[in-house]
């Protein structure tokens, strides 16, 4: 029995399972249960709305990053429920990634509240993909690593076509949800530690917490397709994820550095270089590539941020639970 394309799988017989590991990011993943709608926005609006609480720079780095993940969301859910679904055929792995895609229409559900709550254009927030150069790089990337698989007639019926699967498996969940998104979780964090826009730092926080589970899930997909299939891993086909995430770093790090050229709250635009070429390594070594940065996590709190255990709720004395960091263990936190 194999996880993908295995003609003996019965897809709606789940039990037994094989694959515990998808179960755990199952169960973690409703232990994160949140909706954009629990968190105030009332300071945000507040500070929003000030000539003096924000520097246009915030500003800037806030409309940016609002931008790129209010399509890169929704890039992400159409991949996996468009393609990654109809491949992986194991049951239980297709629970989790039902509820991946559940996750991914909250996120987008979250930039269409904070657009709405702080009065955004959203023609201008929804076309940033089109038109600022930094986002469209990105945008474009993933999309051309994935664009195979989107293809109807796409199948995995030998060695190329389960590399090709496996490549766009890593554009996919490695560099879209492991590396491009990351720098914008740090930017917005950091303001949330300095008091700003504390609302939408907190979905960002919990969009994180999400996103840590997905990376994990797709990271063990992705070794246990190499591990069922061990001959697709040559020399080659290594190189060549190499080159595209080194591609990935380059392009997130032009990012990193429009948004926040002169740094930020006592940040310096180095520290979100080094912070990219730190989670690119952890992404390398988690799929058994070498590392290639060697470089020291300038941001421990980014850890911190996905380890805590609870967070209180704003509208409600109830408080919401997060259990994936004790419930789970994987080597994605930072």
């Amino acid at each position: 029995m194999g996880i993908i394309r295995d003609s003996k799988t019965d897809p709606n017989k789940i039990l037994p399972m094989h694959y515990m590991w998808a179960r755990k990011y199952y169960k973690g993943g409703i232990a994160n249960n949140w909706t954009p709608e629990e968190v105030s926005m009332q300071r945000d609006v507040e500070q929003w709305k000030s000539s003096t609480a924000l520097t246009p720079q915030e500003r800037h780095l806030i409309l940016l990053n609002l931008g790129f993940f209010s399509t890169a969301e929704s890039l992400t859910a159409n991949n996996l429920v468009l393609t990654v679904y109809r491949h992986v055929t194991n049951p239980e792995c297709r629970q989790y990634i039902l509820r991946q895609a559940f996750e991914e229409a909250v996120h987008t559900d979250t930039f269409i509240y904070c657009c709405d709550t702080l009065g955004l254009n959203p023609e201008e927030i929804y076309t940033m993909y089109e038109n600022v150069d930094v986002i469209k790089a990105k945008d474009e990337f993933v999309v051309d690593l994935t664009k195979s698989i989107l293809d109807p007639s796409f199948d995995i019926v030998d060695i190329k076509t389960t590399q090709q699967f496996v490549h766009d498996l890593i554009g996919y969940y490695v560099i879209m949800e492991g590396i491009f998104f990351y720098a914008g979780f740090a930017m917005m964090l950091s303001l949330r530690r300095h008091n700003k826009m504390v609302g939408i730092g907190q979905q960002f926080e919990y969009i994180m917490r999400d996103e840590s589970l997905h990376l994990a899930f797709g990271c063990d997909l992705i070794n246990t397709i190499k591990a069922e299939n061990p001959e697709i891993w040559t020399h080659e086909f290594q190189a060549e994820i190499v080159c595209l995430i080194k591609k990935a770093v380059d392009l997130e790090i032009d990012y990193a550095m429009n948004a926040c050229p002169d740094g930020l709250l006592g940040i310096t635009s180095r520290q979100f270089v080094e912070y990219v070429q730190h989670i690119a390594d952890r992404r390398l070594e988690r799929i058994d590539l070498p590392t290639l940065y060697h470089v020291e996590n300038p941001f421990p709190w980014m850890s911190q941020s996905t380890d805590l255990s609870k967070e209180k709720n704003f509208f409600e004395t109830r408080v919401t639970e997060y259990q994936t960091a004790g419930s789970l263990d994987w080597d994605d936190k930072d």
